[in-house]
């Protein structure tokens, strides 16, 4: 009886192993463009009824970011108030600065209205995405 020498398995060809790896570093570098830039800090998300700011707080045109909330709280007329995810509709970064009328990301340089959080400046393409306030006598909270 002869008994026959085995046969290494065949594992997968250099092309293959390559290739994974290619892959492999393009879904990390797609999912670190698609998170936080790294200039910003993360943007959290808001808890209904919970009080963010006094009336006097929020500048008139202008408005003031409440990062740990996720939100954006605007003045931009007299005694009305808007709020807005403080994320940013291009690559999700936080919102960084309220002046002038303008909402600024500082990832890319976004501008949005503090009206209606549509976009002033790209390289957002869309607005920010409206939050529910309640003002209540010179108090604001998420509805």
């Amino acid at each position: 009886m002869t008994s026959a020498t085995p046969r290494p398995t065949a594992g997968p060809d250099r092309r293959t192993v390559i290739a994974a790896a290619g892959a492999a570093g393009l879904t990390v570098a797609l999912a670190a463009c698609g998170s936080d830039d790294g200039g910003s800090d993360a943007v959290g998300s808001g808890s209904a009824g919970d009080a963010l700011a006094k009336t006097a707080d929020i500048p008139e045109g202008g408005g003031k970011i409440f990062k740990d909330k996720g939100v954006v709280v605007t003045q931009p007329s007299a005694g009305t108030y808007k709020a807005f995810s403080a994320k940013c509709t291009h690559q999700g970064c936080a919102v960084g600065s309220v002046a002038d009328g303008v909402i600024v990301c500082p990832c890319h340089n976004s501008h949005f209205s503090v009206a209606d959080g549509s976009v002033k400046h790209g390289p957002a393409t869309a607005p920010l995405p409206e939050e529910k306030i309640t003002v209540a006598g010179d108090e604001i909270k998420l509805a």
